[in-house]
């Protein structure tokens, strides 16, 4: 099983939602031995789309000679994508919404109604790939931060498909004194990720405790106003 990670962090490997990650991923390879590839998209060289539409006029190759054509690769040959990414303004990172916007050639420019939607009929057989979005924010509470995104996610790749991880108070990943509080948090990160390669979802049970805000978000916020005052 192939699976493709996208960090969408500007800050690479110093990112707060990768410390969740790659929690989630080593629950997952400890269940099954999978290769896993971690793509950094702020080194990648990604141009904005023009919007010319040649891509679905031409049998999905895109006028622009960047690295997107071996990401494209990349998605079209992997089982399981990882959307790792912080939410900024109720949304993805830049970076990563102009990779979103340039896997436009993956779908042709005809048009079939799903739902209550109409979506551009794709060009290849997406059936089985299955997609995951962890992100985290710096907020102490989940309500009226993570709508937007879960709500484009869930267009971007169908809910029957797509498994989504939101997590409040991500900044405490990077700071060693809070490990008392980090580190049980990446023990069940790594439970959902044994129970998502072993069914395919994750418990409630676990869902809640990710959920679950590390410290009461009072403390929370008067940590995060003290350090930045």
């Amino acid at each position: 099983m192939k699976v493709l990670v996208f960090n969408g962090s500007p800050k690479r490997n110093a990112s707060d939602t990768m410390y969740m990650t790659r929690a989630f991923l080593e629950g997952m390879n400890s269940e099954n031995n999978l290769d896993i590839k971690t793509i950094d998209v702020i080194d990648k060289n990604i141009q904005f789309c023009r919007g010319c539409f040649v891509c679905k006029r031409n049998g999905g190759s895109c006028v622009i000679k960047d690295d997107m054509k071996e990401i494209l690769n990349e998605i079209l040959c992997s089982d399981i994508i990882v959307w790792s990414f912080p939410l900024y303004c109720y949304g993805m990172p830049a970076n990563l919404k102009v990779l979103v916007d340039r896997t436009m050639p993956l779908s042709s420019m005809a048009m079939e109604k799903v739902g209550e939607h109409y979506e551009h009929i794709s060009e290849h057989d997406f059936s089985n790939k299955r997609y995951i979005m962890i992100c985290g924010c710096g907020f102490p509470s989940s309500k009226n931060n993570f709508e937007a995104m879960i709500a484009q996610f869930k267009l971007m790749f169908g809910e029957e498909h797509s498994t989504i991880i939101t997590v409040t108070e991500s900044p405490l990943f990077n700071e060693k004194e809070a490990l008392p509080v980090t580190e049980p948090f990446l023990e069940v990160m790594k439970e959902a990720g044994r129970q998502y390669v072993s069914s395919g979802e994750i418990s409630p049970d676990i869902l809640g405790r990710i959920n679950t805000p590390m410290i009461p978000e009072e403390i929370y916020t008067q940590i995060a106003n003290s350090t930045n005052s």
